[in-house]
């Protein structure tokens, strides 16, 4: 059954309705917004001992972790003791000027830490140790 004459033609709709776009972008940026919370700066677990005042470094630097269970980390990358020396002086070599942060595990083992500034000494490099702030 057609009820149209056949002369009558039906316009092309020229208004698009940009609401369900709208919606998928807002929900989109609630959902990069809520889990940008969760990204932590750094991979490796260490419990770092908290320190009452600090100051945030712009400088770069090469970052060094020491876990409790007495496992290194230079860069990222676990790193065997024996090879600790050689990672450290392999990074410092791409950047002269940086600074080495130390982040300790505060149950780590203070022989280790004093090896990885020693290191560090060795090579005149400037020793930052990471510490959260405290709360009051």
């Amino acid at each position: 059954m057609n009820f149209r004459e056949d002369n009558e033609r039906l316009k092309p709709l020229s208004v698009f309705s940009h609401s369900s776009l709208t919606d998928i972008v807002f929900l989109l940026l609630v959902f990069f917004l809520l889990t940008s919370s969760f990204v932590t700066n750094f991979g490796i677990k260490v419990n770092i001992p908290k320190a009452e005042s600090g100051t945030p470094s712009k400088t770069q630097y090469i970052t060094v972790a020491i876990t409790k269970s007495k496992k290194f980390y230079v860069g990222g990358n676990l790193v065997s003791p024996g090879m600790l020396a050689s990672a450290i002086r392999k990074e410092y070599q791409k950047n002269p000027r940086s600074t080495l942060v130390l982040r300790a595990d505060k149950e780590a083992i203070i022989d280790d830490a004093v090896r990885v500034m020693n290191i560090a000494k060795a090579l005149n490099m400037k020793v930052v140790l990471a510490t959260q702030r405290a709360n009051r």
